[in-house]
């Protein structure tokens, strides 16, 4: 399966748009969220600050996708303090925004549009899962990117009908546009589309994408691809960077903090659905994986 063919399959969704607005020098933490990040950034200058990377400069165009459950702070330059900075749903005012960010909008105020995102290839769940590391584009230049942007802008400035379809399909048209920049420089966060493209390597990993709690082992997945046991760990780690167990381990801890964060099961049920038999395993792995335990990421995904 060449990489091509993954843009061809390839399905975005998101969840509702929100303004995030800093005023002066402050801070917006935006903890672990459930779900690949997506901000946008309409006005100001400042940085994404990460807990065990380096900060990532913005800049007014700058698009970035962080990953799932990627601890980040949103952090706004200025000489001066403001009203503390907050999270909008993007139809409260965005089109009053975008009008001041077009004018005069101060020097100091840092103005991003921002949503949660899952990309997927059909068939399969959670391509976007694979991103280990930030995505980022911030060439003003580049109009195969910014203008979509623009009109993404626009359809969330002044709903519509068809609004919602429109924006999915304008924000998948930028998601192609930033996996095919990012690839074609090799950038070192997409290395695991090299497997995509590796058919017998692709069968096994889209099992373990839509059914992460299956007993999988080396050798069963050896099997499903149709491979010798050594054969496939070679090739599975030369092209995703990292052993099939690593991945299936954090597929599993994913799935759990998006179940924690997205519903009301007890952990132990949680810990049985990404197929763990024992709650303490499940709670030792998860403090591993996330550095915090299951009722901790469950609190801070909902703002507690």
């Amino acid at each position: 399966m060449p990489v091509a063919h993954v843009f061809d399959e390839m399905e975005v969704l998101t969840t509702p748009f929100a303004v995030c607005e800093l005023h002066g020098k402050c801070d917006l933490g935006l903890g672990r969220l459930a779900g690949a990040t997506l901000h946008h950034i309409l006005a100001g200058e400042g940085e994404i600050v990460f807990k065990n990377r380096p900060s990532m400069p913005l800049y007014p165009g700058t698009l970035v996708l962080v990953p799932a459950f990627e601890f980040h702070i949103l952090r706004g330059f200025g000489m001066k303090n403001g009203p503390l900075p907050e999270c909008l749903p993007a139809e409260l005012g965005l089109a009053h925004h975008v009008v001041s960010a077009t004018n005069s909008l101060p020097q100091h105020r840092l103005l991003a549009v921002c949503s949660r995102i899952h990309v997927a290839l059909r068939g399969s769940q959670g391509i976007v899962d694979l991103v280990r590391e930030p995505l980022t584009e911030s060439d003003i230049t580049d109009q195969a990117l910014v203008a979509p942007l623009e009109r993404m802008i626009t359809e969330l400035s002044a709903p519509q009908l068809g609004s919602q379809a429109m924006v999915r399909t304008l924000v998948l048209e930028c998601m192609i546009h930033l996996l095919r920049k990012r690839i074609i420089a090799q950038d070192s966060a997409l290395i695991w589309m090299s497997a995509l493209s590796d058919e017998k390597i692709w069968i096994a990993l889209r099992v373990m994408l839509n059914h992460p709690e299956n007993p999988h082992s080396v050798a069963s997945l050896a099997d499903i691809a149709g491979m010798s046991r050594s054969s496939f760990a070679k090739h599975f780690s030369d092209s995703y960077g990292a052993g099939p167990m690593d991945l299936l381990r954090n597929l599993r801890m994913k799935k759990a903090a998006t179940l924690l964060a997205a519903s009301n099961l007890p952990v132990k049920r949680i810990a049985e659905l990404v197929g763990f038999h024992s709650r303490s395993a499940f709670n030792r792995a998860f403090i591993s994986c996330n550095g915090k335990s299951p009722r901790e990421i469950r609190i801070e995904a909902r703002g507690g």
